[in-house]
């Protein structure tokens, strides 16, 4: 059960770093640093801060965007929109190893994603959710079935994920959950993680 926490200060009431330091404690594996409004030089300081908070644990860090910044500050990969340069492009100037996701927001960017060389895709708006409104009506369970249909890579799903609807997510083929306010909201992370972590597998995936 992948959990994909995606950083937005502007819904945090407190410190990033505090809150991603708590999410990695929480047993939140993978987090992208989604900071839009930084400079080149704030994200890679941030990014390298974050570094040095994960250690040598197994968790892993993205970096919105902006592979160059994911590749100097030592960042596991980089996390790319729909239709963005090819994950193939990108490892020609990464090291082995080095992660490419893309968000994608229907089948065909799916199977293109994965064509391309993509890791692992986050798929949404899955449900009704305000953050995402500009990226279209909820797509809905069927069709996060067969975007996890598409391709044999893992799908995410985003938006409007909580604990009440995440095994329907798990349920329709989704390799785990991604979200903002599920991991940077909840009063209980350690619980929410633990439930989530509880879910039955697709039988697919075992």
């Amino acid at each position: 059960m992948l959990l994909y926490y995606i950083t937005d200060t502007k819904q945090l009431r407190g410190d990033l770093l505090a809150a991603i330091d708590r999410a990695l404690r929480a047993g939140v594996g993978w987090v992208q640093i989604r900071e839009k409004d930084l400079s080149a030089r704030e994200l890679f300081e941030l990014t390298s801060a974050v570094m040095k908070l994960v250690g040598g644990a197994p968790s892993k860090i993205f970096v919105n965007t902006r592979a160059d910044v994911a590749l100097a500050a030592g960042a596991d990969g980089v996390h790319l929109p729909a239709g963005s340069i090819p994950a193939a492009e990108i490892r020609k100037v990464s090291p082995p190893g080095f992660v490419v996701g893309v968000s994608c927001h229907n089948s065909s960017e799916v199977r293109r994603a994965a064509s391309e060389g993509a890791d692992f895709v986050v798929f949404g708006p899955v449900f009704e959710t305000p953050s995402k409104r500009a990226y279209g009506p909820p797509q809905g369970l069927k069709k996060l079935k067969q975007a996890c249909a598409a391709a044999p890579i893992p799908v995410l799903a985003l938006g409007g994920v909580g604990l009440g609807n995440a095994g329907e997510c798990v349920a329709a083929g989704a390799a785990g959950v991604a979200g903002i306010s599920l991991f940077q909201q909840a009063e209980d992370l350690a619980g929410v993680v633990g439930a989530l972590r509880g879910l039955p597998p697709h039988p697919a995936r075992g």
